[in-house]
């Protein structure tokens, strides 16, 4: 008995769009389910009410900064004014208390040791906290 050999043309194209279709469904289906079981993250935020506080009418300028410098001979100057010894904590103390948003800004030479530098503003913080910064000047070019 003989078979008779089949010989199909061209194959049959495949459709595509039956299955993307599906697929996208499936997609929205997930996206949908993952939304709705998630919970709702974020920041609640009280705000002020705005008809019975009025808007600022100024804002407060910072005060200007207390510059202390210290110099190459190892002297304390307080806006350039030189002072002795260890009298420096009385005008930084003055100024803090008078100026409760102000700050104390450290200006070193430098040709100071590191370590000297570092000694002073250390002892600063003691009297002014966080409000005492170190000043540094970009490198020249």
């Amino acid at each position: 008995m003989r078979f008779k050999q089949r010989s199909y043309g061209t194959p049959p194209p495949i459709n595509l769009t039956p299955m993307l279709n599906v697929m996208m469904g499936i997609l929205a289906f997930f996206v949908m389910i993952t939304m709705l079981l998630s919970e709702e993250q974020g920041v609640s935020v009280i705000l002020p009410p705005t008809e019975d506080t009025p808007p600022p009418t100024e804002l407060e300028e910072p005060p200007e900064p207390l510059l202390v410098t210290l110099t190459a001979q190892r002297q304390l100057l307080i806006e350039g004014e030189p002072v002795p010894g260890n009298q420096w904590q009385g005008p930084v103390q003055v100024y803090l208390r008078a100026n409760p948003k102000g700050f104390v800004i450290l200006q070193a030479d430098r040709r100071l040791p590191y370590e000297q530098v570092v000694q002073t503003l250390a002892e600063m913080k003691q009297v002014g906290g966080d409000r005492i910064s170190l000043s540094i000047d970009p490198p020249s070019p």
